[in-house]
């Protein structure tokens, strides 16, 4: 009934699917709360929200997609922020689609609203391959590290 979506290298969760009324396909973002067209990236998006969910225990009700942020003067949007239990950003992750390379652009467009927003764990994937970066208690250098559980 549904078109095909690629593999990706994360768990693969039943994303909730819809026609619309002009036959294209629609995924139901659950902290929205609202039905959005379906696009290779809100794809992956949809899925690595799942993912957090169910495998990282990220409560629903502690992630944010889409989450507004003002860089130079400039509107721009998270595509997925995480808040700690005390309700402070705690991980940023930037989606793209799984045809994007994870290059320099995409790390240096998620390190630009990590300027504003400060968080301890930045994440950068496609679907296919993800990337996690944590900053060290008292340091402020984001490094590579393992994808951390919410806490």
């Amino acid at each position: 009934m549904y078109m095909k979506f690629p593999s990706l290298n994360i768990p693969q969760y039943p994303v909730r699917m819809r026609r619309s009324a002009d036959g294209g396909i629609q995924f139901w973002d659950v902290c929205r709360k609202k039905w959005l067209e379906s696009t290779p990236e809100e794809w992956v998006r949809q899925n690595f929200l799942a993912y957090l969910i169910a495998e990282r225990g990220c409560p629903a009700q502690f992630v944010s997609t889409e989450y507004p942020v003002k860089v130079n003067g400039q509107s721009q949007r998270v595509d997925i922020m995480v808040f700690d239990s005390a309700a402070q950003p705690w991980l940023l992750v930037e989606c793209k689609a799984t045809d994007v390379p994870l290059s320099q652009d995409v790390l240096m467009q998620a390190a630009r609203y990590n300027m504003v927003l400060n968080v301890p764990f930045l994440v950068v994937t496609n679907g296919v391959e993800t990337k996690c970066f944590g900053r060290k208690s008292g340091e402020s250098l984001l490094t590579p590290c393992q994808m951390p559980i919410w806490k």
